[in-house]
């Protein structure tokens, strides 16, 4: 995420329950492992949170 620093003020590690992994990007979820059933890949995550920021 080191190509993203001039746009990410803050990462948050959130404790939750059920084994879920969300990544979300100004408050819009970008990436739910309850929803895919699976961890995203590295260049799989840095594509959606750079598109979410190119929005």
């Amino acid at each position: 995420m080191g190509r993203f620093e001039e746009y990410i003020e803050e990462i948050a590690l959130k404790p939750s329950d059920g084994g879920r992994f969300e990544v979300t990007v100004d408050g819009e979820l970008v990436y739910s492992k309850h929803m895919t059933g699976r961890f995203p890949e590295e260049d799989e995550l840095v594509r959606l949170v750079g598109e979410r920021l190119r929005a």
